[in-house]
């Protein structure tokens, strides 16, 4: 089962940048900077507290604890960035650093304790705990660009209308054990 976590907690991180990098590639950077008022999110301060946090997650995560000492964690809702280049950059370093973290695991590793914030997690724990924080926020990116998008958005997913047509794809295929990214 564990060889089997790994493998799919790699595809599930993947799959969730994959939202995001899509819905970059629909979006101006201007549009990324846009905020409903001063108090809420802009696409380009979750992507700025998503790389703060992954960066300090996952940097000696087996080692130190996840909460660094270096971070800034609220500057991280300020917007800094001066391009979109800036912004994607960031981006990738974040999760660069999440993957270079998660793929050399071992199934024996999983059972370790790492802390964050001085509360103890088995790695499982943690992965978890990382994988349901980032699949909320770029939800929260998903839905700022369909809502600046409007009727121009393009899904990232089924289409409105478009269920049956997906279903019967999907019952056309051979029963098998696989991942639901594989096929995306």
């Amino acid at each position: 089962m564990e060889t089997s976590y790994l493998t799919s907690i790699i595809k599930q991180f993947e799959y969730y940048k994959s939202l995001g990098d899509k819905t970059f590639n629909q979006l101006t950077f201007e549009n990324m900077q846009w905020q409903s008022n001063a108090d809420s999110n802009s696409i380009a301060i979750i992507v700025k507290h998503m790389a703060g946090n992954m960066l300090s997650r996952w940097s000696d995560f087996l080692t130190e604890d996840g909460e660094k000492e270096w971070r800034q964690r609220d500057e991280e809702f300020v917007d800094s960035f001066n391009s979109i280049e800036d912004l994607k950059a960031a981006w990738e370093n974040g999760w660069l650093g999440l993957f270079n973290a998660i793929k050399p695991l071992k199934t024996e590793d999983l059972e370790r304790i790492i802390y964050i914030r001085n509360q103890g997690h088995t790695v499982t724990e943690a992965i978890n705990r990382q994988l349901a924080h980032y699949a909320y926020h770029i939800g929260q990116i998903v839905f700022l660009g369909k809502l600046i998008k409007g009727e121009g958005w393009e899904s990232l997913s089924i289409p409105k209308g478009n269920s049956v047509k997906y279903n019967e794809e999907k019952f056309a295929k051979t029963k098998g054990k696989r991942h639901f990214t594989d096929d995306l």
